[in-house]
């Protein structure tokens, strides 16, 4: 990667932050990807040592859905960019080998009005702090130049990523979630985790089984995972200590 190309990059996000006048954060770096690598939207997720992520920005609504989606169904290209330490591009969801890699979450995806997306890890040497996606309403794959640019953004999240997490430890955010992240995310994620609390109180068992037990009722029942999760912590959903009966209040 050039210098040249990494100096154009920060520009631009710089020149988004002073936009908004605000400080250059992770939502800059979403949303100056959109123009520059020709995408629909972009979200940015940061890694958790529970390994399900905090959602640090999303431009629009599909590309907050798209981390939901791989959140509740425990697949997708975000995920697998984690794992693997490297980029996942999927440049059509509608193709045969992202149906069979994707079983769930390609059609939940498509129906949601994402026809590809790109996944890059966060990471800077041995340290992965999370993952940038971005998504497309049409198919198609990253030209060589739209790739270059993406892989940058991505290094400049993680720089950011990095640096917040710093600023985080040395004082509280005021509005603001884990390591800054917006405080309406925060919120979402918060009622998650209060919801598998309730749960492993309420049925019983580990952090872990609970989650899946939330992520599993959410996926049977075609619902959003912040939208059971609310119901749950409002107490207008109780899910049953056998999986096989139907849950109390169930919708």
């Amino acid at each position: 990667m050039s210098a040249s190309r990494s100096a154009r990059i920060w520009s631009l996000v710089a020149v988004q932050a002073a936009s908004r006048g605000a400080a250059v954060s992770a939502a800059d770096v979403c949303a100056a990807s959109l123009a520059t690598v020709a995408v629909s939207g972009a979200g940015l997720t940061a890694a958790t040592r529970a390994g399900s992520g905090h959602v640090m920005c999303a431009t629009d609504e599909v590309s907050e859905q798209i981390a939901e989606l791989e959140l509740t169904l425990g697949e997708g290209p975000g995920p697998d960019a984690a794992a693997a330490g490297g980029p996942v591009l999927s440049s059509d969801l509608g193709a045969d080998d992202a149906a069979a890699r994707w079983p769930g979450f390609a059609p939940a995806a498509r129906q949601a009005g994402v026809a590809a997306v790109f996944a890059f890890p966060l990471q800077i040497g041995a340290i992965r702090v999370g993952v940038l996606e971005m998504y497309r309403r049409q198919p198609g794959p990253l030209s060589a130049d739209q790739l270059g640019d993406a892989l940058v953004f991505a290094d400049t999240a993680a720089v950011l990523l990095l640096e917040s997490k710093d600023r985080a430890a040395a004082g509280p955010w005021p509005q603001a979630g884990p390591g800054g992240q917006p405080q309406f995310l925060a919120l979402h994620r918060a009622e998650i985790d209060q919801a598998t609390g309730m749960l492993t109180e309420q049925l019983e068992v580990g952090i872990e089984e609970a989650f899946v037990r939330l992520r599993a009722y959410a996926y049977a029942h075609e619902r959003r995972l912040t939208e059971v999760a609310r119901d749950i912590v409002a107490r207008r959903l109780r899910l049953p200590v056998d999986p096989d009966v139907p849950a109390d209040g169930a919708r």
